[in-house]
């Protein structure tokens, strides 16, 4: 989709539909008034028969308005103009383009920008609206064995500007969003892929690919034999298990002094979970393919960071490996040594993201990093616990947390932040080996957030449970989200302007 921009009236402006709110109350927004202006009265005359009465997300579509060049206008419920707010604002740009999508109209002019947002401005409010655009008309359909006729015809959406000043405000809000929604978009198409076709190799290839995409970016690939000779143990025991070598994927982003500490965040990328020998119930397994949603994440964030030009150096981790069970699979009882040093007896193969994270967050040590981030669809605990709405967050460090929480509610993609304290780490503590990877049934997302951080100690580090948060499985609407796409690249943001 390509976005611009548009100034004068927009009655007379060329165009095949125009986007209009309308409050409660038969409240005109400005453009809505501009428009009954120009039809005299049309509009008024439509609200005063009640089929719209301009309630939240409610829509009419009008054809022919009287001295309007656009043959269409799109009416949106913007509801009561005195309450309005920054979730209400996303859902309008969410209703819109689902009635947009149904309109046989190549070029649209979009004039939702002057509504209320509750206090936030031009550029926040150009962000959410093209990242609920580009979220609707999303469509997976690599795998459509004929090509798929898509109804969707529009291919230009313009905002309109109440002032011809705020041009270049908004124009740079489009790039930005432009370069967030590429990396979503990218995310959610990699954690879409099935598993028969996207494993670790392929997850390897597309970050190389992003190398010969940007030339901020450079890539490195630590294979099997490099993982043994850095003493990768836990990481092993998950990839030995399946015929697909592991990889660990190093994604560098350069826009700063080489001297200058990276930002890092790490991504589980365990590309298809059985459970292993401690195999899942069969029922549910086929959603398993989105067990690397961590590793999309990274992917997605490293490709919106380097489209957005970030001046900060960024480095874009993922633990990619294939959990199966077989005859050369680790077994529940097994113990085995983490680069660290640290040894954990493994109780349950199902809990493998852990065991492959705890290795990449020690090798991250190396980049003498501000912060790192690692992000895992690590436990259904946590989906019992905050559902869909929130991504779990825990930290070491209470800056890190605050930043993030910050982050998630500028754009929505909100976390909620949890305990880790000491108390909860007895219930991972072994006979046999310093750690076990599972904790019991109590505080399931706790206790695992616990084994991460006994391997985080020596930086600020923050751990996103997105089990919840990162696909949806509900028939014809399933798919990935692409969160936390969002709320990583508004925290690097936010870091970056720091400086």
């Amino acid at each position: 989709m390509k976005y611009g921009t548009r100034a004068g009236n927009p009655a007379k402006t060329r165009t095949q539909c125009v986007v209009v709110g309308v409050y409660e109350n038969n409240q005109l927004s400005e453009t809505a008034t501009l428009l009954d202006k120009a039809s005299k009265g049309h509009i008024r005359k439509v609200l005063k028969r009640g089929d719209i009465q301009g309630k939240t997300n409610q829509t009419l579509l009008l054809h022919d308005v009287p001295n309007v060049n656009s043959p269409r206008i799109l009416l949106v419920g913007l509801g009561n103009s005195d309450t309005a707010d920054p979730q209400r604002f996303v859902s309008t740009a969410r209703t819109a383009i689902k009635q947009i999508k149904q309109i046989s109209a190549k070029n649209t002019l979009c004039c939702l920008l002057e509504t209320k947002g509750g206090g936030k401005g031009l550029a926040w409010k150009t962000s959410r609206m093209i990242e609920q655009f580009e979220a609707g008309l999303y469509d997976y359909t690599e795998m459509k064995g004929k090509p798929t006729e898509s109804a969707q015809t529009t291919e230009v959406i313009d905002f309109q500007l109440t002032d011809k000043n705020d041009q270049n405000e908004v124009s740079a809000a489009i790039a930005r969003a432009k370069a967030l929604t590429d990396g979503i978009t990218a995310a959610k198409d990699v954690a879409n892929t099935p598993a028969n076709v996207c494993t670790p190799t392929y997850l390897a290839t597309a970050a190389k690919q992003l190398a010969k995409d940007y030339g901020s970016i450079t890539t490195t690939i630590l294979e099997e034999k490099d993982m043994q000779k850095h003493g990768m143990g836990a990481f092993l025991s998950v990839s030995q298990g399946s015929d697909e070598p592991g990889k660990l994927i190093i994604i560098k982003h350069k826009g700063a002094k080489p001297k200058d500490k990276p930002h890092v965040i790490v991504g589980k990328g365990i590309t298809f979970d059985t459970g292993g020998i401690s195999l899942k119930p069969g029922g549910t397994m086929y959603e398993m393919i989105y067990d690397m949603c961590g590793a999309a994440s990274v992917l997605g964030t490293m490709r919106a960071v380097a489209g957005q030009q970030l001046p900060m150096n960024v480095v874009g981790v993922i633990a990619a490996a294939e959990n199966m069970p077989s005859g050369k699979a680790s077994r529940p009882g097994d113990i085995v040594k983490t680069m660290s040093g640290q040894t954990v007896e493994i109780l349950n193969t199902d809990a493998e993201g852990r065991l492959v994270l705890c290795d990449a967050l020690t090798y991250v040590d190396k980049f003498n990093p501000a912060s790192v981030i690692d992000i895992a669809t690590l436990t259904g605990a946590c989906v019992i616990a905050l559902g869909s709405h929130a991504t779990g967050l825990f930290s070491n460090d209470d800056a890190v947390a605050d930043n993030l929480v910050e982050a998630g509610e500028n754009t929505l993609d909100r976390v909620w932040r949890m305990p880790i304290w000491e108390e909860y780490q007895t219930q991972i503590n072994s006979a046999f080996a310093d750690m076990q990877n599972i904790g019991g049934r109590e505080a399931g997302s706790i206790t695992a957030a616990c084994f991460l951080a006994r391997y985080t100690k020596k930086y600020r580090w923050a751990h996103l449970d997105i089990a919840g948060t990162a696909y949806k499985w509900a028939g014809l609407n399933k798919g990935a989200t692409g969160r936390p796409v969002t709320l990583l690249t508004q925290y690097l943001n936010d870091r970056a302007n720091e400086t």
